[in-house]
């Protein structure tokens, strides 16, 4: 679980980045790669242009998702 603030920048990008490596490796089955907020402000939005920007770049494949809020015990 990689989490950040708003989850659409750094958890996201570290998300994908971690499911590309896993993949090549052919590890994914063996992995559960998630990422998520501490806070509420941008849950339900899709990662940030940027980030999206940065992973097209290196030629890391992304998916259309909405934030998510890590869940408090």
């Amino acid at each position: 679980m990689f989490v950040c603030h708003g989850n659409v920048g750094h958890s996201t990008m570290a998300e994908f980045v971690m499911k590309d490596l896993v993949q090549k490796e052919g590890l994914a089955d063996k992995f559960i790669i998630n990422s998520s907020a501490t806070s509420r402000e941008k849950i339900g939005c899709d990662t940030h242009y940027g980030t999206k920007e940065k992973l097209r770049e290196k030629g890391i494949p992304y998916t259309k998702r909405k934030a998510v809020q890590i869940y408090n015990w």
